[in-house]
Parts: structure tokens; sequence; C-alpha cells
């Protein structure tokens, strides 16, 4: 089978002036190899393709391929990480991880949380910031956690995060909107355990792949997983496989909120506890990063006995029974 991989290159976008903060969601070159040789190992034919306009460029001239491996996360508006799944979705090519409908979604923190509620899922109550007169109605207790609507990889959050008082949260909110652009969201605070939920699957197959504390050193930015201590994992966070015992209410949590959601074959649900111990849905990745050694959901997998390789082939296995039965469209 030919696999082509869209993917968006640090390197790439490093050379047109961007930010490391501004680039922190794409993937290095040490990413992409890694699952080129994972698909090779496991009997495919990757083909590295590119960003979005590549795969423009590559469609319009006939291409095709068995599967599209994507962890392509756009550069421009809310809806950048469907745009990839979108046009493949137009040319009927299969493609892992889920759809643009989720995609769009679950990079709006709000819009999620709402639906995670009708759900019936915990999480922390929270408002939408977009202008000072937002700032001045809103009435949720003290203290509260503040952090760009549409980010990912910890943009953002910092120590300074949690406030406690309506100037502390004028000022980062308004720092937040200098800086990214976009409204801001704005949470109760939870002070309990954080926890990272890997998952593999989709629908009535997915399944709890491990359940990850995050404990933060006494170096880390204090109680908060922010972008330096994301970034600088190795030496500020220690991680932690909590067992089913010990991970009560945080498996149903994770995967009523995965289901829900109708995210597909692998990613992460956040969990952070309240004071009385009750696990609440943060956020969830249905794009997470696949760094061998960096990214989460391969520390999860490598801490339950799971090799790469394996990781990458189980993902695989889930989009291709998913798409075994579709039918598809000849885009000659």
């Amino acid at each position: 089978m030919r696999i082509g991989i869209t993917c968006d290159l640090r390197t790439e976008y490093r050379d047109e002036g961007f930010t490391e903060e501004e680039l922190a969601e794409f993937d290095s070159e040490e990413t992409v190899d890694a699952i080129e040789d994972a698909l090779s190992e496991l009997g495919y034919a990757p083909d590295r393709i590119g960003g979005f306009k590549q795969l423009v460029g590559r469609v319009a001239q006939g291409e095709e391929w068995d599967m599209v491996f994507n962890i392509a996360e756009g550069m421009n508006g809310i809806g950048r990480e469907a745009q990839v799944p979108a046009l493949l979705d137009a040319y009927g090519i299969p493609y892992t991880f889920s759809d643009p409908l989720v995609l769009a979604l679950t990079l709006h923190k709000a819009m999620t949380k709402r639906i995670i509620r009708q759900l019936g899922v915990a999480t922390p109550d929270f408002t939408v910031v977009e202008d000072a007169k937002d700032i001045d109605r809103c009435t949720l207790p003290f203290p509260l956690f503040v952090k760009p609507l549409a980010e990912g990889t910890g943009k953002g959050i910092s120590d300074q995060s949690r406030v406690s008082t309506k100037g502390e949260l004028r000022d980062r909110t308004f720092s937040l909107f200098e800086r990214f652009h976009q409204p801001v969201l704005v949470e109760t605070f939870l002070p309990g355990r954080e926890f990272t939920v890997g998952i593999l699957g989709t629908g009535s197959t997915a399944r709890v792949l491990g359940i990850m504390e995050v404990i933060l050193t006494e170096e880390a930015e204090a109680g908060v997983y922010s972008y330096v201590n994301k970034e600088r994992c190795e030496d500020l966070v220690r991680y932690r496989l909590i067992d089913d015992n010990g991970g009560s209410g945080i498996k149903e949590t994770a995967l009523a909120a995965w289901k829900g959601l109708g995210c597909r074959d692998a990613g992460r649900v956040d969990i952070r506890m309240d004071a009385m111990g009750t696990p609440h849905f943060l956020e969830v990745n249905p794009l997470a990063g696949l760094h061998p050694t960096h990214s989460d959901l391969p520390i999860i997998a490598s801490k339950t006995g799971m090799i790469y390789r394996d990781l990458i082939g189980a993902i695989m296995v889930s989009a291709r029974m998913r798409t075994s039965h579709s039918d598809r469209r000849s885009h000659s």
C-alpha cells in the first residue's frame, strides 16, 4: 500500500521568520522520519507529501494514494486542522485520524466544551472573552485559568495563566489578545492532579491505551502544563502511568468525550481533577503529536510496553478497518 504523509514541518516555516512558539504545533524532521521508518517496517510504502498546498498540487496532477497518514496542522484560520482532511474527502482518498468536522470543532475550545456538557461530561465552568466588556461581565469566581481559544501544545499557557483578581484577568487577557489575535477562554481553575489519556480506536472499538499523570518538577513553571514545560518536558516534567484502580473515573470521562465528539483512530484527552478529586475534561487532541520520545501519546505507549512501530501500526489498523467498506471515488 502506498501511504502518503501530509505534514507541516517546523523547518519550512522557520525559514519564513516564524517564532518557535508560533511553530510549536508543527512537526520536526525527526517525527516524520520516524513515521516513515515505522510505516516501512510495517510493509507500507510511505510517500512524504508535505502540507496543504503541496497536497493540492499533487492531487491536481492526478496522484493517488491508498491512504494518507495525516498529521498536517495547517497555518491559517480556526479550521486549519480540517483543511487537509476536507480536501482528501473531496477526492475520495482515505486518511488517518479525525474528519473535518471533528478537527474544526475541537480546535475551538469553547464549542468543544459546550458539546461536552451536552454529553453530560464534567468540564470546568467557562466563558469566552472577546473584548473588555466581556471581562466586566465575567462573574466566574476566582481563581480562574486563562488561555487562547484555539491553540494547542500549551501555546499561550504559562505560570501567569492562573489569575486571582479582575485586574490580573484583564492584564492576562489583553496580553493574549495581542499575541494570538483571537478570543480567550476563561475557566474555573481546578486545583487537582492532571492527567493525559491516550486512546486508540474509533467509536465502539475505542479503548484507553494508558492514563499518564503529569507531575511537574521543582524547576518547572508551577501549577500548569505550560508551553515551556511541554517544550522542555525531559527536564521539567515527570510522567507516571496510572493503573485502572488509580484512574477511577478518568478512563470513563476520557472515553465518553472521545466517543461523543466522534474522534477517530488515536489521540489524547486531557483531564484535571477538582478539589474533591472529580475528573473534569479539559481538552481533546484528535491530532496528537507523534515524536517518538517527546510527544505524550508515544510516551504513554512506551510506558505500556508498546513500541513506536506498533503504535503507528495500530493507528493504521484502525484507519483501514473503518475505511474498508467505504466507497472511494476516483479523482482521475
